[in-house]
């Protein structure tokens, strides 16, 4: 009979069996972000539950997949891991994507309910979407430059719009925008896609709605610098456990995008719906950069003090768990000093008590306080009451003194 392993000795165990993340993916240490995030897509494609429901290897392999990518695409645990490994990073932080069209209607209401109350949930777009964009098998509509459309995603059925977007070779050195917003703040995905060789679309980066005002929106901008994107599920979990970490983690989910520019042609993107219940209204919408030509020097102004605070905040964080610290500390000395104050009053007032010569005073018991007066005391008080009540009383009037009203005015 095998001897019963610990908690910690099954934890061990399960390390020891970890692959190589990198090996998991099927890329080499130098890959770039686009490379790995390439090699997830495929693997995830190829392992996703959904395609292999009674494959319990599959379903190991997708688990495996996701746990490595979720440490190669986080520039921090990855630089952690080629420095030091599995050690280095801490597992139990992981997040992994979930896919609405795999969670079933019951786990899909418990999610709904703890994003409503503010846990963060990460999603991934349907696998039934990305294989059907990789066989080319989606409808794929034209979105004309500086023409908004308006348009609904039925979420239910788990689907994407698609859109073709053709830019010249002066718009394309201009500047081209992409935005999405929905006005009853639904929550979507805006995607980008790159085209294959055989003709279908490879999910290459895609961004999540955030809410921005009244609305929720989301963007991508190939303005032909560098541009950042804000990364608002980056260490939510810690965030959420201490209250300061949300202030000083805010911008660490500031990073640059991974592409600055498109070049002439067609460009595919997609609006997924990635409410839990309700159908996404949104409205999308492609510009030529060209005329905003003091709003791309606004953004990059605003971009580099953005960069410059985050730097600032890192220090200020060290000076501010410093004097944190110090304030508790002098707060519990506060109190303590308090409290010894206190009792050292306390005491010197016993013992200026202690000096008499008289007997201890006796506390009349609460059965004595609660008696009701003495008899003596009731007639006394009932005596008095019948003089002053005799004294108030009006004197009776005799009959000749009665005063008659004679009205004048009649005759007698």
């Amino acid at each position: 009979m095998p001897a019963h392993r610990s908690k910690s000795e099954k934890l061990d165990a399960a390390k020891q069996v970890r692959r190589d993340p990198y090996e998991v993916l099927g890329v080499s240490r130098n890959s770039t972000d686009q490379e790995i995030k390439s090699a997830y897509r495929r693997m995830a494609l190829k392992y996703h539950p959904d395609k292999n429901a009674n494959d319990p290897q599959a379903a190991d392999m997708f688990k495996e997949v996701t746990f490595s990518y979720n440490i190669l695409s986080d520039p921090d645990k990855r630089r952690q891991y080629d420095t030091a490994g599995f050690e280095a990073v801490e597992a139990e932080s992981q997040e992994l994507e979930l896919d609405l069209s795999s969670l079933g209607t019951v786990n899909t209401m418990f999610a709904a309910l703890f994003s409503k109350l503010g846990v963060p949930i990460k999603t991934t777009v349907a696998a039934t979407v990305l294989e059907e964009a990789l066989t080319g098998s989606v409808t794929v509509r034209p979105l004309p430059l500086g023409q908004p459309i308006s348009r609904k995603v039925e979420v239910e059925k788990q689907c994407a719009h698609f859109y073709s977007v053709t830019i010249t070779e002066e718009e394309a050195q201009a500047g081209f925008v992409c935005r999405v917003q929905s006005s009853d703040k639904s929550k979507f995905k805006l995607l980008y896609f790159d085209q294959e060789g055989s003709g279908g679309l490879s999910l290459a980066f895609q961004e999540g709605s955030a809410k921005t005002g009244k609305v929720t929106s989301a963007g991508m901008y190939f303005l032909c610098f560098p541009v950042y994107r804000l990364d608002q599920t980056v260490n939510s979990v810690t965030a959420a456990k201490d209250p300061d970490a949300a202030f000083f983690k805010k911008l660490d989910g500031f990073q640059p995008c991974e592409i600055t520019e498109l070049k002439a042609g067609t460009h595919v993107f997609a609006v997924y719906g990635d409410n839990f219940f309700k159908s996404v209204s949104y409205t999308i919408e492609a510009l030529c950069a060209e005329p905003f030509v003091e709003e791309k020097d606004n953004l990059r102004a605003v971009e580099a003090e953005i960069l410059t605070k985050r730097v600032e905040l890192s220090k200020f964080e060290t000076e501010y768990r410093e004097v944190l610290a110090q304030f508790t500390e002098m707060t519990n000395r506060y109190a303590q000093e308090m409290q010894e104050i206190d009792n050292l009053l306390k005491q010197r007032n016993e013992i200026h008590a202690s000096y008499t010569a008289a007997p201890p005073m006796k506390r009349s018991s609460s059965r004595s306080r609660n008696k009701g007066p003495s008899k003596e005391v009731k007639e006394d008080g009932q005596e008095r009451e019948k003089r002053s009540t005799s004294r108030d009383r009006p004197k009776k009037k005799k009959w000749y003194n009665i005063h008659l009203k004679v009205d004048k005015r009649k005759p007698c």
